[in-house]
C-alpha cells in the first residue's frame, strides 16, 4: 500500500473497519480477515486473487496498527480519518492530473504519426456481482471499485452490499451477473461445491452435505459432487444417506476403487458385513496392491467365519502393508485355524510395529498368551514382564504369569 499519503478509508475498508479504532481492533479484524480470505479456501484458480488480497489487508492491517499506537490514547478518532480521506483524495486528484497531462503531451507528440492513434481502453463496473470464493452470499450489488498500491503493486478490490452485509472482496474473484440469461447447471455446481468445501473446513457436515445436495440436483452424475457428498454424509454419521449416495457414486465411477473402498467402509459401519467383503473384494480386483483394502476383507471374513480366507487375506494385507492391527488380526486368524507357529510369529511382529503405548500393552499380552502354548516358558514370562510393564493393570496377564512361574520349577525337575 505505497504511496504519498496513506488512504486510512481504503485500510479500513479492506479490513472491514469503522472509526474510532485502537491497536486490538485492527489485530481482531486481521485475523477475522485471514480466515476468511486464506488461500487454502480459495476455488479452483482463484488462490492468486486471495494471496494478494490477504497482502494487502495485512500491509493495511500493520499501517493502521502503527497509526493506532502513535495515537493520543491508543485510538484513532473518526475526525482523523476524515481529514486523512480529504488528504488522501487530493492526492489522488494531484497525481490523475499529472497523469493526464503526461497523457496529452504523449498525444500531442504522436499528433502527426499515423501509428500513434489507439484504441481506448474501457472499464465497465457491472452492477450485480457474486463472490465465487463465497457463492453462498448470494448476488450483490458492486458499490465501487478501488485502487491501492502503485507498479506491479497495484491491488484492486471491491465492495458489494450482500443480503448479508457489505463486503470487501477482490475483483478478481467477482463474476458479474447478467440476468437476461438463465444461470447454467455448472455455475451452480461449482457455487454449491465451492460453498461445501468452505462448510466442510468449518467441520458443518450437515450443511455441507445439504448443498451438495443441491449441486447434486443440477447435475446427477457429477463424479466430484457424489464423491464429496459421499464423504461429507459419511462425516455427518448420517449411514443410510451415505449409502445412497456412495451407490450413485458407484453407478457413475463403478471402475474406480475409490467407491468401492467407501461402500465397503459404509457398509461396515452399517454392520452389512456381506456387503462391506463384496465390496473390499472389488477393491482388490481393482487396485490389487492396496494392502488397507486386504485387511478388511481379513476382518471381515473373520467375521463371517470364513477362517481360511481371512488368513489368506491378512497375509496378503502384511506382505503390502505391515501394520500392529493387522498381525494381531492375522495372529487370530493363525489361532482359529490351529497354526500356533503362525500365530507366535505374527504377535512378535506385532510387538515390533506396536511402540510403548496400549497398543503395545495389548500386542506384548496376546505375544505372551502364544508362546504360554509352546515350551517357551522363560520367552513367555518376558513377554508377561514387559505387557506389565505397559499395563500394569491387566489382571489377566498377571494370573498369567503366576502359572507360568508355577511351572517353572517343575520343569527344572523334570529336566534334572
Amino acid at each position: 500500500m505505497a504511496g504519498t499519503v496513506f488512504d486510512i478509508e481504503h485500510g479500513l475498508g479492506l479490513l472491514e473497519l469503522k472509526p474510532p479504532f485502537d491497536k486490538r481492533d485492527v489485530q481482531l479484524a486481521r485475523r477475522s480477515m485471514a480466515k476468511r480470505w486464506h488461500p487454502d479456501l480459495a476455488p479452483p484458480g482463484r488462490q492468486f486473487e486471495h494471496e494478494r488480497h490477504l497482502k494487502g489487508i495485512n500491509e493495511a492491517a500493520d499501517r493502521l496498527e502503527r497509526l493506532a499506537e502513535d495515537s493520543r490514547g491508543g485510538k484513532v478518532t473518526e475526525n482523523a480519518v476524515r481529514a486523512n480521506a480529504a488528504a488522501a483524495r487530493a492526492a489522488r486528484e494531484e497525481a490523475g492530473r499529472r497523469a493526464y497531462e503526461a497523457e496529452q503531451y504523449q498525444r500531442e507528440r504522436a499528433e502527426h504519426d499515423p501509428f500513434g492513434s489507439r484504441t481506448p481502453d474501457h472499464s465497465v463496473v457491472h452492477r450485480y456481482a457474486r463472490c465465487v470464493s463465497y457463492p453462498e452470499w448470494g448476488v450483490g450489488n458492486v458499490t465501487g471499485v478501488y485502487f491501492t498500491g502503485e507498479g506491479d503493486d497495484v491491488l484492486q478490490f471491491a465492495r458489494v452490499a450482500f443480503h448479508l452485509g457489505v463486503r470487501t472482496v477482490p475483483a478478481g474473484t467477482l463474476q458479474f451477473v447478467d440476468f437476461s440469461r438463465p444461470d447454467p447447471s455448472a455455475d451452480r455446481v461449482q457455487r454449491f461445491m465451492t460453498a461445501a468445501q468452505h462448510a466442510l473446513a468449518e467441520g458443518e457436515f450437515r450443511v455441507a452435505a445439504k448443498r451438495l445436495l443441491y449441486a447434486r440436483d443440477a447435475d446427477p452424475e457429477n463424479p466430484a459432487v457424489l464423491r464429496m457428498l459421499t464423504v461429507a454424509l459419511l462425516q455427518a454419521e448420517d449411514l443410510p444417506a451415505a449409502a445412497r449416495a456412495v451407490r450413485d457414486w458407484l453407478r457413475a465411477e463403478g471402475t474406480r476403487p475409490a467407491p468401492h473402498r467407501f461402500a465397503a467402509r459404509i457398509y461396515e459401519a452399517q454392520g452389512s458385513t456381506i456387503q462391506a467383503e463384496e465390496a473390499a473384494t472389488r477393491v482388490v480386483e481393482l487396485e490389487p496392491h492396496d494392502g488397507a483394502a486386504w485387511a478388511r476383507i481379513g476382518r471381515l471374513r473373520l467375521r463371517l467365519h470364513d477362517r481360511a480366507g481371512a488368513l489368506d487375506a491378512l497375509e496378503r494385507a502384511m506382505v503390502l502393508e505391515p501394520t500392529a492391527e493387522g498381525y494381531l488380526d492375522l495372529a487370530l486368524a493363525a489361532h482359529l485355524v490351529g497354526d500356533l507357529g503362525r500365530q507366535v510369529d505374527a504377535c512378535l511382529r506385532a510387538t515390533e510395529l506396536a511402540g510403548d503405548g496400549p497398543l503395545g500393552a495389548r500386542a506384548w499380552a496376546r505375544y505372551a498368551h502364544a508362546l504360554a502354548r509352546t515350551d517357551r516358558t522363560t520367552d513367555a514370562l518376558e513377554a508377561t514382564d514387559r505387557a506389565l510393564e505397559l499395563d500394569p493393570r491387566n489382571r489377566e496377564v498377571r494370573e498369567l504369569r503366576d502359572r507360568l512361574r508355577e511351572r517353572v520349577p517343575r520343569e527344572l525337575q523334570t529336566a534334572g
